[in-house]
């Protein structure tokens, strides 16, 4: 029997090389939501612990000790340049409002084409009433 040539003997390797990088942008972007969701969750984390330190009555919480928390446990999480801001607004029935904000890194934003920006802002806001 005679063999003939079809004409496909590239085929596979340019299907490979087609879907390859599709493949690696999704997973590299799955890793990536993935890392923010993680700093969020953080985010929230400090800003709940730092909010109820300061509802607390003086001897234990102040907005120093708050803010004392929130960065202690940001940094535990590898954030350091945060933006914590404590609200006490004794007029509005003693409302206590931590703020955190972060600008997120994205590691792999160079490898994407049409993503502009190195950065996105994040922010966790949490609010608890005053214990007297």
């Amino acid at each position: 029997m005679e063999h003939r040539k079809s004409g496909r003997e590239g085929q596979g390797l340019v299907e490979f090389a087609l879907v390859v990088p599709l493949l690696l942008i999704l997973l590299l972007g799955m890793a990536e939501l993935g890392r923010a969701w993680m700093t969020k969750n953080i985010l929230t984390g400090a800003a709940r612990e730092a909010v109820r330190i300061a509802a607390v009555p003086p001897p234990v919480g102040s907005m120093a000790a708050a803010s004392a928390r929130a960065t202690a446990l940001l940094a535990s999480g590898g954030i350091t340049t945060a933006g914590i801001v404590v609200t006490d607004a004794p007029a509005a029935n003693g409302i206590v409002t931590v703020t955190i904000n972060y600008n997120f890194p994205w590691l792999f934003v160079g490898f994407i084409p049409g993503l502009s920006g190195s950065t996105i802002p994040l922010s966790s806001t949490t609010t608890m009433r005053r214990e007297y």
